[in-house]
């Protein structure tokens, strides 16, 4: 009896599964419509940032999204249809790698014997290894970013934060930049394809 209870529990289990609707829910509906605004998007102004550092970030960012051509790169606010601002900045710090090792003893006796004349010899040694340290401090830079793409009422579209201490090529402000521009490719794509996917929703208000 107690092994038909069983099965029965796991068949309406295994039903309720299947017959569940694989619906999105509102919130994720709300983010596609919400990206989906980055399709409708032709020229970008960005604006000043804020932190120390600001200001390089700021002009690599706009050469990385003009070489995406992805948005016309605009210092024209009136002329722009999205804003891109948030804060930014990168510092200097002393990444330093330090070891140690104490002094190190090491002795050795024995003796040895030889035919002849019943000769015999005993021999000892010591050793002493000073201490040796270990020190290498190199100067590093770290950049973050934290932005947002908002449109002419205000309205969040997009946004992201990034983070480099640089690249084997770029340096960590050319490099957070990269990841910046790259973020909004991806997104851009994941818009283009959930349009194609299925039908636009309604503009947000």
């Amino acid at each position: 009896m107690r092994a038909f209870l069983v099965m029965a529990l796991l068949a309406t289990g295994s039903l309720a599964q299947e017959s569940s609707p694989t619906l999105s829910t509102p919130g994720r509906q709300y983010e596609e419509a919400r990206l989906r605004q980055l399709l409708h998007i032709r020229r970008v102004y960005i604006d000043r940032l804020t932190g120390d550092g600001a200001d390089q970030i700021r002009d690599m960012l706009m050469s990385s999204l003009q070489a995406s051509k992805l948005f016309i790169v605009t210092e024209n606010a009136e002329r722009a249809d999205a804003f891109l601002r948030g804060s930014a900045g990168e510092e200097i710090f002393n990444d330093t790698f330090q070891s140690s090792e104490g002094i190190n003893v090491r002795t050795n006796t024995g003796s040895s014997s030889g035919s002849g004349q019943s000769r015999k010899s005993a021999y000892g040694g010591i050793s002493v290894g000073d201490r040796e340290a270990i020190r290498i401090s190199e100067r590093k830079r770290e950049a973050r970013a934290s932005l947002r793409l908002v449109n002419r009422d205000g309205d969040l579209i997009w946004s992201t934060t990034k983070e480099s201490t640089g690249a084997k090529f770029h340096g960590a402000a050319a490099d957070v930049a990269g990841k910046v521009t790259r973020q909004l490719l991806l997104d851009f794509e994941s818009a283009r394809k959930s349009t194609i996917a299925k039908p636009a929703s309604p503009a947000l208000k």
